[in-house]
């Protein structure tokens, strides 16, 4: 059976047999303690990737957001973040469950806001409770925008307006990378104005699991209490922090390769007719309104896998993306070009 090119996403990857090897001869020690030397390895790495003191290495990005948004406040504030982010969708009301924040989604444009919205968003409580916007969550890439990455500068317009009212700053960077990769600046340039950053290691980074918070030593502090009550401390945890070191000496460079297939899988499919936008098409990601040609978006996934190219669905209800990683070639991306258009009927008829 010919092999499927899973476009599904970046989350798909299996360890490549470097970092197989890499798991398999770790150093490890007790995690609980701070004695596992890979963990402390990667901690210390990842910290000064992004630019900031410290990091605590925990299972998930969720679980690292989670904790960054405790630190960030008290039961009862206020979150604010884009409509369509990570935290307000894909975190199934942890903000609230975990540290009691209600949650104000802003509209964004392409996944970003402005200084003005955060600004009339953290306005003061007339109300004696002094209820108040505590923390902004910001993503970068931004998942649900299709992979759209923050210019820096407006990025400073909000962070600075974020500073003027009180607000701490927090950067959901789980594909941080692939922003930096596109702008062609070191990760910390963008990250090193937060005061709290994620890294998640099982997307670009192609690691089995894993995440990592990082900020200032005495958040991260606070953040190793947080871990443990999430129930994220573990044991022998240098066994995984291995795969994390690894894709560091040899997955980061190659992020710019995803975004360079991605924009080359979204040129040849808006070529041939299928609707992208190919302004959106900024890292790893390519998204296809079905609507445009027709067809139900159950259908157009399955009309897709059928002709042997796996595509995953949105939160936008016409919507599919496709989505680079380390397991696509060259060869993968011109294969996948000749399908989805004859798949979805675009220039050829579709087969059934």
């Amino acid at each position: 059976m010919p092999r499927v090119i899973d476009l599904r996403s970046d989350t798909v990857t299996q360890p490549t047999e470097g970092m197989r090897r890499a798991i398999a001869e770790a150093a490890v020690g007790d995690e609980q303690k701070r004695e596992d030397p890979t963990v402390l390895e990667l901690e210390r790495r990842v910290a000064e990737l992004v630019g900031q003191e410290a990091a605590v290495f925990v299972p998930t990005a969720t679980m690292a957001n989670q904790i960054a948004l405790k630190l960030h406040s008290r039961p009862g504030d206020v979150l604010l973040a884009e409509e369509h982010s990570h935290v307000v969708v894909y975190e199934y009301g942890g903000a609230a469950a975990h540290a009691g924040l209600m949650t104000r989604g802003l509209p964004g444009n392409g996944g970003r806001l402005s200084g003005a919205q955060v600004r009339a968003a953290a306005a003061p409580s007339s109300k004696v409770a002094d209820q108040r916007a505590a923390v902004l969550s910001l993503e970068d890439t931004h998942n649900n925008a299709g992979g759209r990455l923050w210019p820096l500068d407006e990025l400073d317009e909000v962070v600075s307006a974020a500073r003027e009212v009180g607000l701490a700053a927090h950067l959901d960077g789980a594909r941080l990378l692939n922003a930096s990769a596109a702008q062609s600046v070191p990760p910390a340039a963008i990250a090193s104005r937060f005061d709290t950053v994620t890294l998640c290691l099982s997307k670009g980074l192609a690691c089995p699991l894993g995440a990592l918070l990082s900020g200032s030593r005495e958040l991260i502090d606070r953040a190793w209490r947080e871990k443990h009550l999430f129930g994220g401390a573990m044991r022998q945890a240098g066994i995984v922090a291995a795969a994390g070191v690894y894709a560091l000496d040899h997955h980061v460079e190659r992020l710019a390769e995803d975004n360079r297939r991605a924009r080359a899988i979204a040129e040849g499919l808006s070529a041939a007719g299928v609707p992208v936008d190919l302004d959106r098409v900024e890292t790893n990601f390519v998204q296809i309104d079905v609507a445009e040609l027709g067809i139900d978006r159950a259908e157009a996934l399955g009309r897709m896998l059928e002709a042997g190219v796996g595509l995953s669905a949105t939160i936008h209800p016409t919507v599919v993306r496709a989505v680079t990683h380390l397991e696509i070639t060259d060869d993968d991306v011109a294969r996948a070009t000749e399908l989805i258009p004859a798949a979805l009927g675009v220039g050829v008829p579709a087969s059934r």
